[in-house]
């Protein structure tokens, strides 16, 4: 199973994730955006971990959240978070740590995790799918 998809769109970056789990969409999710941003790592590599605790009123909500809340970990930190442990996670609540290493710079940079044409749904064969529109 692949675990994203950069989807065709005019002017933004528009990606579709995929997870056996949830944990999983969401984690294909981060890797998918990180990806896309095309960091240039520091030299030596630092290891960095950051806590993250996210509330939303559904899993749509938390997935933006959480996305959002790591573009700005990523961009005040100047660190990119490729992995993450999940410590607590439900529809409403996800509660782990990102881990990841320090950054020169960015190649491309999205502003915001938006809404707009948000989809999160799990298909017949059990699999999870999220469409998600990154401003860029």
């Amino acid at each position: 199973m692949k675990k994203y998809e950069i989807l065709e769109h005019k002017a933004d970056l528009k990606i579709k994730s995929f997870g056996r789990t949830k944990e999983e969409l969401f984690s294909n999710a981060l890797l998918a955006m990180i990806e896309s941003m095309k960091p240039e790592l520091k030299k030596p590599e630092e290891k960095t971990e950051r806590g993250i605790k996210i509330r939303a009123f559904d899993l749509p909500g938390i997935l933006i959240d959480f996305l959002n809340e790591v573009l700005y970990l990523t961009q005040f930190n100047k660190e990119i978070y490729d992995k993450m442990k999940i410590k607590k996670f439900t529809d409403n609540y996800l509660e782990g740590e990102l881990i990841g290493k320090k950054t020169e710079r960015f190649g491309e940079d999205i502003k915001a995790v938006t809404h707009h044409d948000l989809a999160v749904c799990q298909r017949k064969d059990g699999i999870w799918t999220a469409t998600i529109l990154f401003d860029i």
